[in-house]
């Protein structure tokens, strides 16, 4: 298998980023998939962008994330196996540099840690400041909050994790 690196022509950053729909896109967080997806940009060149829903997903949420250029899995019931299956593969894959996972699920814990052994550099992101996971933002080398207006900040870098 060809490295990501020179798939994607370089020395550049790459960036794999894994929304976990149904505990992001919630009407209480108020976050848009474009402001996700900035969010992991700035991080670096995307390598992946993909977005996890459960069945109850409407088929215009569906399109919209296409059309924003997500992939878009689709699961019965929930997703969170799938997305850590997903992320943790292709955190192994030679040539990531940033796994980004977008959740409030402590669930995915573990892909961080698993990541961060590997020598991928994590991000946690979180819904706002309500939807935040101290668990994933401790476990990840770095957090970022999205508010509803579409602003990203720092929400402070976490101690890096002896594993």
């Amino acid at each position: 298998m060809q490295p990501l690196r020179s798939l994607l022509g370089g020395e550049t950053t790459t960036v794999a980023l894994f929304v976990d729909g149904p505990n992001v896109l919630r009407e209480e967080f108020d976050v848009d998939l474009d402001d996700l997806r900035v969010a992991a940009e700035d991080l670096g060149q995307l390598a992946a962008t993909r977005l996890y829903l459960d069945e109850h997903a409407s088929p215009g949420l569906i399109q919209a994330a296409e059309a924003r250029g997500f992939e878009v899995t689709v699961t019965s019931g929930d997703v969170d196996v799938k997305l850590a299956v997903d992320a943790t593969e292709f955190a192994l894959t030679d040539g990531l540099d940033v796994l980004a996972v977008a959740s409030r699920d402590t669930d995915f814990k573990p892909v961080l840690e698993k990541a961060a052994h590997n020598g991928v550099r994590t991000v946690a992101i979180a819904p706002g400041e309500y939807g935040r996971s101290d668990a994933l933002r401790n476990a990840a080398h770095d957090a970022q909050v999205v508010d509803p207006d579409g602003n990203t900040e720092e929400s402070g870098d976490s101690e890096d994790s002896e594993d």
